[in-house]
Formats: C-alpha cells, sequence, structure tokens
C-alpha cells in the first residue's frame, strides 16, 4: 500500500501539473528514504526540469533533465503531495524530502515509517531496474496465455505469487485478496495448479477491480491520499480485504482471515473453496 490504482492516480494528478516545471532545491530531512547521500542527491536534482511524470508498477518515474530519472516508492506510509504557491510548507508531518519549485510550489515527500524511497537512476540504469519488474496487468500485451505460463512456473501459492513483482508489477494485498475473490480461488491455491480458464478469470478479475479502484482514485485505509491530499473512494467497495467475519456479499458466508508470509489474506471460503471447483 499504496499499489496500483494509488500510485497510477498521483501520477495522474501530478503529469497534469509538474511536467515543464523546474526543481530550484530540495531539503532532505530523512536521509535514510534515499538511496545517495543526501548532498550528491541534492546537487543532482537543483535545477532539473521536470519532463514528465509516469508510473512503472508501484513507482512514481519522474523523467527529468538532463537525462536523470527520480523514482519514488511510497512504501507503506509514503506520500507525493504537490502543493501550489499559496500553500505552507511547514504544517506537513512526517517530511523526507521537499522539492522547491521555481513557481513559488513545492513536491512534498512524506512518509512516517520511511519504508519507501527516493533514487536517482541514469536512462540505461532505469531501464535494467525496470525489466526486473513483471509486466503491467493492465497492459493489452499481457494475454491470458502469457500469464498462465507466468502462473505456472511456479508452486508458490496464488496469492503470494501476485505480491511479487517480477512476476506482476503493481498488485499488493488489497487488490490481490479482492481479484482471487472475484475469480472464485482460494489464496492458498498453488500457483502452478490453476488451469488455462481460471487464469483467465484471475487475470479478468485483476483488470476489473483495479479499474474500479482507478475510478474511485484509490482505496485509502489510513495513509494514502492523493497527490492534493484527497482520500480515494474505494475503501466502501472492497469485498472481502479488512472484512473478516462480515458476510460474504455474495453468499453470506463470513468472510475468513488467514496470515501467509506474514500478511493477512482475506476470502470467502464457500466461494473461494480449496478444491479447483468454482461455485458462481
Amino acid at each position: 500500500m499504496p499499489e496500483l490504482p494509488e500510485v497510477e492516480t498521483i501520477v495522474r494528478e501530478l503529469a497534469r501539473t509538474l511536467p515543464g516545471q523546474r526543481i530550484l532545491q530540495a531539503k532532505v530531512f530523512r536521509p535514510d528514504v534515499l538511496r545517495e547521500p543526501p548532498h550528491i542527491f541534492c546537487r543532482a536534482v537543483a535545477g532539473a526540469e521536470i519532463q514528465s511524470v509516469n508510473r512503472r508498477g508501484k513507482n512514481i518515474v519522474l523523467s527529468l533533465s538532463p537525462s536523470r530519472i527520480l523514482v519514488v516508492n511510497l512504501g507503506m506510509t509514503g506520500r507525493l503531495l504537490h502543493l501550489p504557491p499559496s500553500h505552507q510548507v511547514a504544517p506537513y508531518p512526517h517530511r523526507a524530502v521537499d522539492f522547491l519549485l521555481h513557481s513559488g510550489g513545492a513536491l512534498l515527500y512524506t512518509d512516517s515509517r520511511r519504508f519507501g524511497r527516493a533514487a536517482l537512476f541514469s536512462e540505461e540504469e532505469w531501464e535494467r531496474e525496470s525489466e526486473r519488474l513483471g509486466p503491467e496487468p493492465l497492459s493489452p500485451d499481457l494475454t491470458v496465455q502469457a500469464f498462465h505460463r507466468r502462473l505456472t512456473r511456479s508452486r508458490a501459492p496464488v496469492r503470494s505469487w501476485l505480491l511479487d513483482q517480477t512476476h506482476l508489477a503493481g498488485i499488493g494485498n488489497i487488490y490481490a485478496c479482492e481479484a482471487l475473490h472475484r475469480a472464485g480461488i482460494h489464496p492458498l491455491r498453488k500457483a502452478s495448479s490453476l488451469a488455462l480458464s481460471q487464469s483467465g478469470r484471475l487475470l479478468r478479475a485483476l483488470r476489473d477491480v483495479l479499474t474500479e479502484a482507478l475510478e474511485a482514485r484509490g482505496t485509502s485505509l489510513r495513509d494514502y491520499r492523493t497527490a492534493t491530499g484527497e482520500e480515494g473512494g474505494f475503501l466502501t467497495s472492497l469485498r472481502v480485504y479488512g472484512r473478516e467475519g462480515r458476510p460474504c456479499v455474495r453468499c453470506t458466508t463470513s468472510i475468513a482471515r488467514i496470515v501467509l508470509s506474514n500478511r493477512s489474506a482475506f476470502f470467502c471460503p464457500r466461494c473461494q473453496p480449496e478444491t479447483s471447483s468454482w461455485r458462481p
């Protein structure tokens, strides 16, 4: 958290306002979020122009001139806020890095738990980093057959498989649980055990839930806010995540929770049986 819908929402907002703006200077308050020493980082971004804002997986990717890529991963509690000139910077808590802009505004990276990272790459370095990530789930280039081939290579539980960014970029625990419920697949099922039809159902479910969450501008459980500081609206549409003991919206069975790799997985025991069968 934030996952693909939250990061994409932030990127779309920043892409409307940041390109063409120049960074006057960076102020580092939490050096542990940087890959580089603060003095090197600040010197590298000072005077750089923001050319574009994009997303790769859960990463916010800012292309800077000349030929640098600033990548921000928000981790669990990070926020990236664009403040217009009329806003005051000082009241914002947990500031990690401030980017002061020539317009008089600022781009603030805040992170209370500091599991996120901000790093500078050359274009070649970032291309290599990006290639380590799996395909984008919303990309039309990802076919059902290609998705199924990836699944069949792993005996890991399918929920764990979905969270591995080298398999699929941008999926986190919220949307993995939600998609598995929609597809009628138990989170403990081995990825390699899925039939082609089940892989297709899971990919469609992933795309549906991600698209719906994007339209709602993401899910605000605790820390996530958009680039303008607003909450996302998908929380009320969650069917299983965080709903342990509450009735399934499809069959009214109580939602269950198990722990996989120290992370909770939520599911409906009736709609998501452990066998390969599926009940609509």
